[in-house]
């Protein structure tokens, strides 16, 4: 009964993320992406309600930093810490134009048991002076480029 009702509470804020998505701002679609994925995620590991709603929060909050706070020139400096930064070496800027700072290290990458190649990077995103520190994963598409997944 308690896997059920978490995969419903699941089910409910992915739909509801969705639709919110689907009418708003980078940073609002990015932290309802992230939310979702990250209620999956919780359900998943914790299967447990508290599990998803943690899941949910962790996964909004770098969905709304990854979606928000980085813009396309930030987010192509990323993509390529992804395929050409060795593993555990920090990579950093500063985005002149938002003054947003970065500090990205990447981690090895690893394959899914789909055969999928992923890798995940630590970001610390410096934002209007307040550090934030998440771990971003991303995986190689059909063709080759990484994709953010998380």
């Amino acid at each position: 009964m308690q896997k059920t009702h978490g995969l419903q509470i699941a089910a409910v804020a992915i739909t509801f993320m969705l639709i919110i998505s689907g009418c708003a701002s980078k940073g609002t679609s990015g932290a309802a992406i992230g939310a979702a994925t990250g209620a999956i995620a919780g359900q998943a590991i914790g299967r447990s309600t508290t599990g998803t709603l943690l899941g949910a929060a962790v996964g909004g909050m770098l969905g709304y930093i990854i979606g928000n706070e980085m813009d396309k020139n930030d987010q192509a400096r990323l993509n390529d810490v992804y395929e050409s930064t060795p593993s555990h070496q920090r990579t950093e800027w500063v985005n002149p134009d938002t003054r947003r700072s970065y500090a990205v290290t990447p981690r090895p990458a690893y394959k899914q048991q789909s055969g999928q190649t992923c890798r995940e990077a630590e970001i610390l995103a410096t934002v209007d002076g307040r550090p934030e520190k998440v771990v971003s994963t991303a995986c190689r598409d059909h063709n080759g480029r990484w994709v953010i997944q998380k």
